[in-house]
């Protein structure tokens, strides 16, 4: 048996990679089909088969774009309860199987994330008739349970995760655990580790609600639940359609049709670094700094239909940054740019400097209250230490501007996360809302403040 396991980093999405007997399969496939194409090519075997464990709500799957590229057959799990047989996909249901070579795929159906929901129990006959690993999508996670709350009401998808652990219990503490997501995933909690397999055995003893009772499993597991992102309907209708277009090419654009969309609405993604988008911008701008987690920001603060200009420093990366905003759903792209300040004041258009501080300079103007401060990491985070009378705005809330209301005028707003990427982030929306100078926090975060003589209170 060949197996690869196929990481997406923005999103901590997994796929996989399964063949023998010269015919392979993947299962839940990232948008970025390229990697399994030439991981087919370098096994020598042929893409087969194509299949999702379920409708996924946070990434636009690969699958159709896969099926197209190879001849494989389409696969997607059935939900006839809710009057959706996979909108006609081949259907992957109950205990079917895919058989290729001594590989044997199995369906084994784990509602509770979404009501669709299969995990695919592998086995490879050449070794034995065991199952030797469960590939189990969005249901049991290294260290966490995925979040039961993205298609239905939360206590009953609870109740329906419940039940399918303890089935999948059944399969044996041998049983090799691959998920669909690791740490960074927003289907996830805060558990959820960044190590990307495990056990059943390890998991039952060392995940902690899968020795609860279920109303004690119910209760935990719903307590707290993230905000629901704002994209989820709609990147889960881009995977229930057949035959859906793709979006097109993003073209390059000079200054002249840069003016042009700009004058049209368009909205600036910039992917520079904070320094490099402080130092010039377009007015209006958001920062969207490299690192992990890219096009899930982006989708907490941008409509579907949003109309996008994606700046970077080359258009290599500005290609890059187009295909993490097509994984989240973002597809109206209208042009990429190849950050040059110079010349777009040349052309007439509206170029701005930001500001920043670093933690020794932000607890100086805290003690003098020359300053507002407004913490957009998440709550739990906020739990665990913040500063009295800072506004705790999560990414899940820039768009508010009731959000920030409350400052003192004349009073900066300096922003801050744990690290600083969130805060350029944020800092860059916040300024879309609000009148106020806005200023991000650099190179350090609320942890560092007690550094510097300012205390961090716990609790709400």
């Amino acid at each position: 048996m060949i197996f690869h396991q196929v990481l997406y980093a923005d999103l901590g999405c997994a796929s996989y990679f399964l063949a023998d007997g010269g015919e392979a399969a993947v299962v839940d496939p990232r948008w970025d089909i390229d990697g399994y194409l030439e991981m087919a090519a370098a096994e020598g075997v042929r893409i087969t088969h194509v299949l999702d464990t379920h409708q996924h709500a946070d990434h636009v799957s690969g699958r159709e774009r896969l099926a197209e590229a190879t001849g494989a057959v389409s696969y997607a799990p059935s939900d006839p309860a809710n009057g959706i047989v996979a909108n006609g996909h081949a259907v992957f249901a109950g205990e079917d199987q895919i058989v290729m070579g001594e590989l044997v795929l199995t369906a084994w159906a784990t509602p509770g994330h979404r009501p669709e929901h299969l995990a695919i129990v592998v086995t490879d006959r050449s070794r034995g008739e065991d199952p030797w690993m469960v590939l189990s999508g969005d249901s049991l996670l290294i260290g966490a349970l995925a979040r039961p709350d993205l298609a239905t009401e939360a206590p009953a998808g609870a109740r329906e995760l419940y039940r399918s652990l303890a089935s999948l219990a059944t399969l044996g503490d041998h049983v090799e655990v691959w998920p669909g997501h690791v740490g960074g995933s927003l289907c996830g909690g805060s558990e959820l580790s960044r190590k990307t397999s495990s056990t059943i055995g390890y998991e039952r003893r060392h995940n902690r609600l899968l020795d609860a009772g279920e109303a004690s499993f119910v209760e935990e597991l719903v307590r707290d639940l993230p905000p629901r992102p704002p994209n989820v309907d709609h990147v889960v209708s881009l995977n229930r359609r057949r035959g859906a277009a793709a979006p097109r090419a993003p073209r390059v654009l000079d200054a002249e049709l840069l003016a042009g969309e700009l004058a049209g609405g368009a909205r600036v993604l910039d992917g520079r670094t904070p320094d490099a988008f402080d130092t010039a911008h377009l007015q209006g701008a958001i920062n969207l700094p490299p690192g992990r987690s890219r096009g899930t920001r982006a989708g907490w603060v941008l409509q579907p239909d949003s109309r996008l200009i994606l700046v970077e420093e080359d258009l290599e990366r500005a290609h890059s940054l187009a295909t993490h905003l097509h994984a989240v759903g973002l597809w109206n792209i209208r042009g990429l740019v190849a950050a040059d300040p110079e010349q777009w004041s040349g052309a007439g258009l509206d170029v701005r400097e930001a500001s920043s501080w670093d933690v020794e300079t932000l607890s100086r103007k805290l003690a003098l209250q020359e300053a507002e401060l407004i913490d957009v990491r998440e709550r739990e985070e906020w739990r665990n230490g913040h500063l009295a009378g800072s506004l705790s705005v999560p990414l899940s809330r820039l768009t508010d501007a009731d959000a920030v209301a409350g400052s003192v005028p004349g009073r900066p707003l300096a922003v801050v996360c744990a690290g600083g990427i969130r805060a350029a982030f944020a800092a860059s929306v916040i300024r879309r809302v609000v009148d106020s100078e806005v200023i991000r926090v650099a190179r350090g975060g609320v942890g560092d403040l007690p550094r510097f003589g300012i205390a961090l209170t716990a609790g709400e």
